[in-house]
């Protein structure tokens, strides 16, 4: 008995006490994963919300206008398949998507070539590199905007810098921007010129590429043109895959510069005859113009579907000409 109360004093003592010195006992790892995640979901919460209210539902809406007739300003009326059967019988669309591929099949390959030919200069170590660097990256900063677009209207149009210099050689042609056949043109000249941000890739490729090759290549005796053809594009295979990839997606979406440098508003959108009637033009007309909402989401779910058909194509592609390094894909 007079042992009780020293053993419930040394009981007392080796509680632990939380003093301000003395770290808390660790939470349950459940409760503190649950606070984790719920912090996570706040911070994610503006990019959800505006996932939801400005990507998410339009699609969503989209998708139902594609099946109704549906003009801005009476209610949406259920119609079925018939924008589809519509669209795939009138001729203009056909040629807008004519005039699309087009685009799409010569203004992407030469875009390339000429990143892919400026990117081998850069690489060389030379005087002013950052310089050159600098400046041939410079009109992508600008991008595919309407001041860009009206500057280039102008420079190809009647009697302008390029229309005077045909003329200086002996070619007539008069401006391209009001020629229905060049039009087209000028709007590859246009994605050409803005070459930077694949070039910058391409560079980024190269360095990576290992100059042992090369100087094992110039001991076998091969020469410029084999060293590229056998080790530079190999190695930067699949840099070449994502610069392809990217460079045919924006080309499908190409808008702006046609719509302006075809002629804007005022019943002549998209060019001379139809010049430059891209598929995201001839999609603006019907939608913003002739007020057939339903229609436009139709064409635009089309358009969806073509390029993640394309990308699919691209995708499946890659395994016979992309060499990825050992551990890769």
């Amino acid at each position: 008995m007079t042992h009780a109360p020293a053993t419930q004093a040394r009981a007392k003592d080796a509680e632990p006490r939380h003093g301000p010195d003395t770290p808390p006992r660790p939470s349950d790892p459940k409760t503190r994963g649950r606070r984790e995640n719920l912090a996570g979901y706040l911070f994610l919460s503006p990019w959800i919300a505006g996932f939801l209210l400005l990507t998410a539902g339009p699609m969503a809406a989209s998708l139902y206008f594609a099946f109704t007739d549906y003009n801005l300003f009476d209610a949406p009326r259920w119609i079925g398949l018939d924008n589809f059967s519509e669209m795939f019988g009138d001729p203009r669309w056909r040629h807008s998507v004519r005039v699309t591929l087009w685009y799409v099949v010569v203004g992407t390959p030469v875009k390339l070539l000429v990143a892919l030919g400026v990117a081998l200069l850069l690489a060389q170590k030379r005087r002013g590199q950052a310089f050159y660097r600098a400046a041939f990256y410079a009109p992508s900063l600008i991008g595919a905007s309407v001041s860009v677009a009206i500057v280039w209207k102008a420079i190809f149009s009647d009697d302008a810098i390029v229309d005077r210099t045909q003329k200086a050689f002996g070619v007539d042609v008069g401006g391209w921007t009001g020629d229905p056949d060049l039009v087209i043109y000028s709007l590859v000249a246009l994605t050409v010129w803005q070459f930077g941000a694949p070039m910058v890739i391409f560079l980024a490729g190269l360095k990576q590429v290992p100059r042992e090759l090369y100087e094992a290549a110039d001991v076998d005796g091969a020469g410029r043109f084999r060293q590229f053809w056998n080790i530079t594009l190999p190695m930067i295979s699949p840099v070449l895959f994502f610069n392809v990839l990217l460079e045919t997606i924006h080309s499908f979406q190409i808008f702006s510069s046609a719509y302006i440098v075809g002629g804007g508003a005022g019943g002549n959108a998209c060019g001379p005859a139809d010049g430059s009637m891209v598929y995201t033009c001839y999609l603006y007309v019907q939608g913003f113009e002739n007020s057939r909402m339903g229609l436009a989401s139709a064409m635009a779910w089309m358009l969806l579907v073509a390029v993640a058909l394309v990308t699919a194509v691209l995708f499946r592609s890659q395994k016979r000409w992309v060499h990825y390094e050992e551990g890769g894909r």
